[in-house]
C-alpha cells in the first residue's frame, strides 16, 4: 500500500542534500517508489526566498537545483488552490510561520500526512510522520 505525503520544508532540503538530519523513517518513505510525495509550493518560494538573501545554502544555484532534483526524486509540486486558502482560514496561530501554516492547511484539505520533524504542526492535528 502507498503512502501520499506532504513535505515540509526542511524535511525536503534534508532529503535533497543528504541530510543525516532527517529521520531514517522519513528517508524510507520518501524513497520508496510507490509513495507520491509532494512539496508545496510555498516550500520552494519559502526556499528560494531564503536562498536570495543568503539565509540558506544550497549545493547549486536554485535555478538549476530545485528543477533537477524535483525530477531526479519524483518529488511533485503541490500548488495552493482555494480550499488550501480555506482552510488556512479556519487555522488558530499556533504557529507564527506563514509557510509553515500554509503546509499545515494544505495537508489538512487534501489528507495528506505532512514528513516533519516540527511538532509545533501537532496542535493542527495534521498527521506527522517523522
Amino acid at each position: 500500500m502507498s503512502t501520499r505525503a506532504l513535505l515540509d520544508t526542511h524535511a525536503f532540503i534534508w532529503f535533497i542534500s543528504g541530510s543525516e538530519r532527517l529521520s531514517a523513517t522519513a528517508r524510507a518513505l520518501i524513497e520508496a517508489p510507490e509513495n507520491p510525495i509532494l512539496v508545496s509550493i510555498a516550500s520552494l518560494w519559502e526556499i528560494s526566498i531564503k536562498y536570495g538573501l543568503g539565509k540558506l545554502e544550497l549545493a547549486r544555484p536554485f535555478d538549476e537545483l530545485i528543477p533537477e532534483e524535483l525530477v531526479r526524486q519524483r518529488i511533485g509540486v503541490l500548488d495552493i488552490d482555494l480550499k488550501h486558502l480555506a482552510e488556512l482560514t479556519r487555522l488558530p496561530l499556533h504557529h507564527r510561520d506563514p509557510f509553515d501554516r500554509l503546509i499545515a492547511a494544505q495537508a489538512l484539505a487534501e489528507g495528506l500526512p505532512i514528513i516533519s520533524v516540527d511538532v509545533a504542526l501537532d496542535p493542527y492535528g495534521v498527521q506527522r510522520i517523522w
